[in-house]
């Protein structure tokens, strides 16, 4: 349990003691929260559970906490707990206890912080869902990045998480596709045909196109279009998966949207949806009714020419998650699903599901800068900047770390010259720069033929230093935020964490020296083992947010 869970419990039975004992009334006691003081100097954790109580209690503030700090049991943890005006509580940790953080990272290794509160819940996170018609842009991968980071996030949770990708494999768009490779071919066989205004223009369909030429000669001249769709889907598709690949992101399912029409789920939610009365007929098209769940007007479900809109296979897509046994839905959109998500909910909604288990996640837009100016880059697709052009630009780990370092509701301006810079000005390198000093200790160490062991029984209540005290305090609140995000559905705080712990590491390690002929040798075997927890802090904190433990750069 946590330390703000636990000292949130240990009040709560202050209260009862107190309620007991008469010093205060009788009344029903609220969850207690604790939380992190913004000024440090007035502690390590706090609470204004008084103040939430004074109507309760019919007492002034001050004297709740008087009467919780005084009925408060001993904690092995806890140095004191005092009361500030108007009526905070204010927790400070025992000195040996942050010295014991050393010792509990080393033990839990890799999944330090780990919390039970997703144990035996099923959670599915649907991000990117770009539909394979060209490679992966730029534009997709803010919520991909968002959605793999809180799905790594969740697991330390204890979540099974299912991370999924819908695949609009369906409707017009996949048949422009075929016809734009179809037309291509023909061209390269030697026939006269052009591309439609609508048609696909990137250099990636003559790639396609070039690749069917190979294999197949002239032989697909009188072919169908939907050989060359279905070729151009299969191999967009894999694209895609081997540009998600190059950042971390494999999905655990990818759903695709023509199995709906191939089970025929879609046909069946719309049956059942006008059996449940919330469909009607007007000029050949079939609507829903969606006012009657609070949409500003009804929607168009299917055309006159029969033909599905986008609305129909996506409430047919959500119904059956629904279906699936998830506990936790999260989607996650970009900007231009404002709109259209709440009305496929009201479909769910409409088909006897409640949507409550349902989060949607919108963030916006993501503008690239080099050199000070809006980057463009000339790629395969001739219109817009793939991620792989990003990669090989500035690699994996800054597209990481930069996709979730704002909340999602705020834009993001990636400055390219940043991502690359080898300076502190740099939050990337910044952040594991700090993976990098401590392998190197761990390396000189070696390298002067000491002992590697050395630190194994080392005396932890030697470090005593400021600095190294308020690393470990921040490297302690990691099941802390572990659980804000997976409350919040927020990966950007995991961002902060890592900046933050950052921020409090590099003084520490400028002041906290291990080889230096004027560190006593037990001081130096404690920091060699701080410096092994610092170490596998980061690592930890890297990998949850998908990024990699360099030793060297």
């Amino acid at each position: 349990m946590s330390v703000n869970h636990q000292l949130g419990a240990e009040v709560k039975k202050a209260l009862e003691a107190a309620q007991s004992a008469g010093t205060l009334p009788a009344f029903e006691l609220p969850a207690v929260q604790i939380e992190r003081p913004r000024d440090t100097t007035h502690g390590d954790y706090a609470t204004a559970v008084a103040l939430r109580l004074t109507k309760l209690a019919k007492m002034a503030p001050l004297k709740i906490a008087e009467a919780i700090v005084i009925n408060l049991a001993d904690a092995d943890y806890l140095e004191e707990a005092t009361v500030a005006p108007p009526g905070f509580i204010n927790f400070r940790l025992k000195e040996s206890w942050v010295q014991s953080v050393v010792d509990a990272i080393l033990e839990s290794g890799m999944a330090y912080g780990r919390i039970s509160q997703g144990e035996g819940q099923k959670v599915q996170i649907e991000c990117v869902s770009a539909n394979p018609t060209g490679p992966i842009h730029i534009g997709r991968i803010r919520g991909g990045v968002m959605g793999d980071t809180l799905g790594r996030i969740m697991r330390a949770a204890g979540y099974e998480v299912i991370l999924e990708y819908y695949y609009n494999d369906a409707g017009r768009q996949v048949t422009m596709l075929g016809e734009s490779v179809q037309v291509r071919y023909l061209q390269l066989i030697g026939e006269a045909v052009e591309l439609q205004k609508d048609h696909y223009q990137g250099e990636y369909i003559v790639e396609i196109a070039q690749m069917l030429k190979d294999e197949h000669g002239d032989g697909l001249k009188g072919a169908e279009t939907k050989v060359f769709s279905d070729t151009a889907v299969e191999t967009i598709s894999q694209w895609q998966k081997d540009s998600l690949k190059s950042i971390g992101i494999i999905f655990d399912v990818y759903y695709r949207e023509q199995s709906l029409y191939e089970s025929g789920r879609v046909w069946e939610a719309l049956e059942v949806l006008d059996e449940r009365g919330f469909v009607y007929k007007e000029d050949g098209a079939t609507w829903f009714k969606s006012t009657e769940f609070g949409d500003d007007q009804n929607r168009v479900l299917v055309k006159s020419t029969g033909e599905p809109t986008y609305r129909m296979p996506d409430i047919a897509y959500h119904w059956h998650k629904a279906q699936r046994g998830f506990d936790k839905v999260v989607d996650i959109f970009g900007p231009d699903h404002h709109a259209t998500a709440p009305q496929v909910l009201m479909g769910v909604q409409a088909l006897g599901y409640e949507t409550a288990f349902v989060k949607t996640l919108l963030h916006q837009i993501v503008n690239f800068v080099k050199d000070g100016q809006p980057f463009k880059m000339s790629t395969r697709s001739g219109n817009f900047i793939s991620l792989d052009d990003i990669v090989n630009e500035v690699g994996a780990d800054a597209i990481r770390y930069f996709m979730i370092s704002r909340s999602g509701n705020s834009h993001i301006e990636f400055d390219m010259n940043l991502a690359v810079e080898q300076s502190d000005k740099n939050p990337v390198f910044y952040i594991q720069n700090a993976h990098v000093r401590c392998a190197g200790i761990f390396r000189r160490w070696q390298e002067a033929g000491k002992n590697p062991d050395a630190d194994k029984d080392a005396n932890i209540s030697l470090l005593t230093h400021p600095n190294e005290l308020n690393f470990l305090r921040k490297a302690a609140e990691l099941s802390e935020l572990i659980e804000l995000v997976v409350n919040t559905s927020e990966p950007h705080h995991i961002a902060f964490y890592a900046y933050d712990l950052a921020a409090l590491f590099h003084p520490a390690y400028e002041t906290c020296r291990v080889l230096h002929s004027d560190v006593p040798e037990p001081l130096q075997h404690a920091r060699l083992k701080f410096y092994r927890a610092a170490q596998q802090v980061f690592a930890r904190v890297l990998d949850l947010m998908g990024m990699s433990a360099p030793e060297k750069m």
